[in-house]
Parts: structure tokens; C-alpha cells; sequence
């Protein structure tokens, strides 16, 4: 079990502004929330946050340290570039942070974004129908979903345009080969619409196991019910759930918010 003396810093509460602390604990706790539903990828994949404010600053997790390791005052502040703005003993992994930097530059709303790399995920990105309406999870977020193609792993500046374009206004992508991304205003918002993908990929996971011709889609009509129930998607539910989520993390995986 994770705890704050496990990262090598102390507490940066009181020493940061009070905006700037807030974001670290709802960043840490995602970091958290993602190892206790056991979709990390060990030291893989990235979960960021846009620090309120008019600088474009953001924290991203210190490259090395699993995500039951990571707290709020373990995060790496960092610019546009990648660039570190505190003094700390971890480094970032720059190129984790180019689907990132990406969607935080484009989209004012992208106060966080998650990116993950679990086995469901990419079974599904992988899939040639992609996210099938099968399941009410899969309705749910069908209507916030985007797709971005597989160009290599995300060395490539150019890339960055191009992604954003395949996002557009939605909330919610299937990097084709490669995982799930959700782009949220809060952390409330991000964690429930990635919470909510990755179950629809599961469920359509174990559906297809039996073979794509038994599986029955949803009929158009209910699907088009269920558009008009959740609007642009499921986000808005985040609320109701992230303060038990937090209590889920304060029983498995405390000392987050260190």
C-alpha cells in the first residue's frame, strides 16, 4: 500500500496555491483509481491536468513511479514543451506527453486527460467495427466517441494535429491499436467517462467471446432513446460519483493526497 513517504518529497500542501492543490490531489486520485480498477500499465500511459489559470501549465506524473505510488505532491509541473517548472528528483517521459499536450492546447475544457493502455481498451481500438452498440455502457458513450488511427507510437510532433482533428468536440477516443483517452473538465467528469468506456469495452470483450453472430445490437430506436437520455454523454453523472470514489481510495489505496 502506498503511502506519501514512499515518494522521496515532502508535502507541497501550503506551498503551492490553493488551486494549483486541488488539481494535484484530483490528479493523484486518478492515478489511484486507475491502479485499484487494475487498468495501469505499470509505469505506462498518463493521466494530465491543466493547473487553473492563464499560464498553460499542467502536472503529469513523475516517469518511473507506478500509479499506486503517485501523490499529489510527487506530480511534475511542467509547461507546453514538457519542460519542468519546480524543483523535483523525477523526470517526466516527454513523449507521453504528446497526445497530451495535444488536446490541453486545443481544448479549453480539457482540464484533464487519461490515457490507458488496458487490455480491453486496446482489444476493442483494435476491433474493425469498433465500440458496438451491444450494451447500455456502450450507448451511454457512443454519442461522446471518437476514433484516431495507429501511426506508431506517439514519438511524432505531427501527429498532434491530426489527433485533435479525430477528436473534435467529443469527450471520449479509441486510439485505434492502442487504448482509450477521455477528456473531462473536471476529474469527476474525466474518470467517469473513461470508467464507463473501459466497462463498454469489457462487456463487448466478453460478449464477442461466444462469437459475433450471436450478439445481439441494441435496436436503432433504443439507441437513439438512449442519445437524447445522456445528451453529449456521461460526464455529467461524474459528480454524484467521485466523492465515493475518493472514499474507495481513502479504504484500498490511501495517502494519495500527500
Amino acid at each position: 500500500m502506498a503511502d506519501g513517504s514512499m515518494t522521496g518529497v515532502g508535502s507541497l500542501k501550503g506551498k503551492v496555491d490553493e488551486a494549483e492543490w486541488r488539481a494535484r490531489v484530483d490528479l493523484a486520485a486518478l492515478y489511484r483509481l486507475v491502479a485499484l480498477h487494475g487498468w495501469d500499465d505499470m509505469i505506462f500511459t498518463h493521466i494530465s491536468a491543466r493547473i487553473p489559470g492563464p499560464e498553460h501549465h499542467f502536472l503529469i506524473n513523475p516517469y518511473g513511479m507506478f500509479f499506486d505510488e503517485i501523490t499529489a505532491s510527487s506530480l511534475v509541473k511542467i509547461d507546453l514543451e514538457g519542460n519542468a517548472l519546480q524543483e523535483t528528483p523525477y523526470f517526466i517521459n516527454p513523449a507521453g506527453f504528446t497526445i497530451h499536450s495535444a488536446v490541453h492546447a486545443a481544448r479549453e475544457d480539457a482540464m484533464f486527460v487519461m490515457h490507458l493502455h488496458s487490455d480491453q481498451g486496446v482489444a476493442v481500438a483494435a476491433q474493425k467495427g469498433g465500440l458496438l452498440p451491444i450494451s447500455q455502457n456502450a450507448l451511454a458513450v457512443l454519442p461522446a466517441l471518437a476514433y484516431h488511427d495507429y501511426e506508431g507510437i506517439a514519438l511524432n510532433l505531427d501527429e498532434r494535429e491530426r489527433l485533435v482533428a479525430d477528436l473534435g468536440d467529443k469527450s471520449l477516443m479509441l486510439l485505434r491499436n492502442h487504448g482509450t483517452l477521455a477528456v473531462g473538465s473536471t476529474a469527476a467528469a474525466c474518470w467517469t467517462g473513461m470508467f464507463f468506456l473501459e466497462r463498454a469495452c469489457a462487456q463487448q470483450v466478453m460478449a464477442l467471446s461466444a462469437g459475433r453472430d450471436g450478439v445481439l445490437l441494441a435496436p436503432e430506436a433504443a439507441q437513439a432513446v438512449v442519445r437524447g437520455q445522456v445528451g453529449g454523454g456521461v460526464s455529467m453523472m461524474g459528480n454524484l460519483a467521485w466523492p465515493g470514489c475518493l472514499r474507495q481510495l481513502d479504504r484500498g489505496l490511501p495517502g494519495y493526497d500527500a
